[in-house]
């Protein structure tokens, strides 16, 4: 059987939450992997909450980092379309 690593998807998964949202991503794609290798019985079972727990976190992160991301890029046009209006252009 392969090592749990539920502990470090829910960590990744939480900081995606609270500090770095691109490791949301990781924590998304090593739980989906280890829920897999779980069903097969490739990994230890106990660690299936907190790997769930972990890639929700991740899944949301990566969501809300993708939503900031898209409003960034929104406010930098209508900055850039009000400040080429405003130059004259």
């Amino acid at each position: 059987m392969n090592p749990d690593r539920s502990a470090i998807i829910l960590v990744l998964g939480v900081l995606s939450l609270v500090i770095c949202a691109p490791v949301g991503i990781a924590a998304w794609v090593m739980g989906a992997g280890d829920l897999r290798e779980i069903d097969a019985g490739l990994r230890v079972p106990e660690g299936r909450p907190t790997v769930k727990a972990g890639m929700i976190c991740g899944i949301i992160g990566t969501i809300l980092f993708i939503v900031q991301t898209l409003i960034g890029l929104l406010v930098l046009v209508l900055f850039g379309l009000g400040a080429a209006g405003a130059a004259g252009v």
